[in-house]
């Protein structure tokens, strides 16, 4: 087993895990589910739904991921038990599984940095177009997933503290001048004040709608990461006195921030610049990519200034699929060095399997839209395993022994066991909110695993994972958590 590597200080550690939480979902998904569900009443709703869920499940990965010192099987079969070995690597799984469609999506914001520098976003230019002409190019997807792949591959073969740590300190405040700066130029276009009272509105028949909360508690779970095993991974390296309770109020608000700056940026562009508000609603109402590359892209060809701002959000966007891609290449490494690789060839055999698994989400949109919905909604699943771990473990126990440990800056109180015991049925609840979806998106053939996003497609996948992981305990134990020495600071 190769020496344990450590964050070389806790400032290293939360800036790491904000850059993780940090993805492209903060800067095209936060702004359009805010603008549409009631701006500042989601945002209020929101910051419930990160103190509610969030930040109780990052604190639990947090410990799981300190006390096993190990990748998530090993760490979540020594957590629960030997025979709950299948749940890390479920766990694992669901993240890497995302890692192949991510990285496509990754190298989508780098050729649109490329078209930016290229000055492609000029008046009567056909975004539209411009956008088909590229996703319908397998060869250009597949090149810019492998881009995306190796830049990945480049800081994570450096090691946790010379590659991950040294990188996201740069990649971090790089995004956030970015988005600052295209937040700051948003606030100053003429009629940029519909756009900004648009997205802080308080509307009181938003508060009673159930939907509301259900994306804001959806956003939550899909923007800070929570339970999804990345933070656990991350937390195998941060050192043994680090704070649990204030490091992770640190990280779930900062990321909060993050999507908050990019809203700023995004909406009161889209209203500033719309010809009509028929097409700011139709570009609000967009799905992610549609926003993103299409509407911004077309709204940069008429704003003063919109080359160069076209660059910075672009860049922006590139910063923030980076640093999220790190973090579940990592979750591979880790994996395999608890397995007895070295950290250099688990980096080398995880990007390459990422490379080439991905190239189906590259070749076919369908294809990538299918992995999005299957695995992102599996994520919700993750959010449950993570607190049915912490209370088999003893909830009691978490809170007083491992977060309000000796030294630990912020105490936490019995509000965490509430919520830890809270959080399987509120994220059932999301989970059913998201099948029943899916069943009204098919009403005739939602059992029919071959379509992009049924329930069929969701129980198919899900199942069959879980079904091979089940019956693979035995061997995922042995070899995911052979007996050697604990690392230093684990148990």
């Amino acid at each position: 087993m190769e020496k344990q590597q450590f964050f070389s200080s806790r400032v290293g550690f939360i800036i790491a895990s904000i850059a993780m939480a940090v993805g492209t979902g903060n800067i095209w998904r936060f702004p359009r589910v805010a603008a549409a569900n009631g701006g500042g009443t989601f945002l209020i709703i929101l910051l419930i739904a990160v103190l509610v869920c969030s930040i109780p499940l990052l604190m639990s990965e947090m410990v799981i991921g300190r006390k096993g010192r190990k990748g998530t099987v090993g760490s979540y079969g020594d957590f629960m038990g030997k025979n709950f070995s299948w749940v890390g690597a479920w766990m694992g799984f669901v993240c890497i599984a995302i890692m192949f469609y991510y990285s496509v999506v990754t190298g989508w914001t780098i050729k649109y940095v490329i078209f930016a520098i290229q000055g492609k976003f000029t008046p009567g230019v056909d975004t539209l177009a411009l956008w088909e002409s590229f996703t319908t190019n397998p060869a250009e997807t597949i090149f810019y997933h492998f881009l995306a792949m190796l830049a990945a591959f480049f800081v994570v073969y450096q090691g946790v503290t010379k590659g991950i740590e040294r990188y996201t300190k740069i990649f971090l405040p790089l995004l956030a001048v970015l988005l600052v700066i295209g937040a700051v130029r948003a606030v100053t276009l003429p009629g940029a004040g519909k756009g900004i009272e648009y997205l802080f509105h308080f509307d009181m028949e938003y508060m009673v709608n159930p939907r509301t909360w259900l994306e804001a508690f959806t956003q939550a779970a899909w923007s800070t990461g929570a339970g999804w095993a990345l933070l656990m991974t991350y937390s195998i390296y941060s050192k043994p006195k680090d704070d649990v309770g204030s490091s992770m109020f640190v990280v779930a608000y900062s990321d909060i921030a993050i999507a908050i700056v990019a809203g700023l940026a995004i909406v009161p562009t889209v209203f500033a610049q719309a010809p009509t508000l028929d097409y700011a609603n139709e570009a609000l109402a967009a799905d992610n990519a549609g926003l993103t590359f299409i509407y911004m892209s077309e709204l940069f060809t008429t704003m003063p200034g919109g080359v160069f701002i076209s660059i910075v959000f672009f860049l922006g966007l590139a910063f923030a699929g980076i640093s999220s891609l790190l973090s579940m290449v990592q979750v591979g490494v880790a994996n395999l060095v608890t397995a007895g690789w070295n950290r250099k060839k688990a980096a080398v055999y995880t990007v390459i399997a990422g490379f080439i698994c991905g190239i189906p989400s590259a070749y076919s949109l369908n294809f990538l839209d299918n992995q999005d919905f299957v695995w992102g909604v599996a994520l919700l699943i993750s959010g449950i395993f993570t607190a049915i771990a912490i209370m088999k473990y003893g909830v009691e126990k978490v809170r007083t022994k491992h977060i309000n440990h000796e030294g630990a800056i912020m105490k936490i109180g019995r509000w965490y066991n509430v919520c830890i015991y809270l959080n399987p049925v509120i994220i059932l609840t999301i989970l059913g909110w998201w099948i029943y979806q899916s069943i009204e998106w098919y009403p005739d053939n939602w059992w029919n695993p071959f379509q992009v996003s049924s329930t069929g497609t969701l129980v198919l996948q899900w199942g069959l994972i879980i079904l091979i992981f089940i019956l693979a305990n035995k061997w995922l134990r042995r070899y995911f958590n052979p007996s050697q020495p604990d690392f230093p600071g684990g148990k």
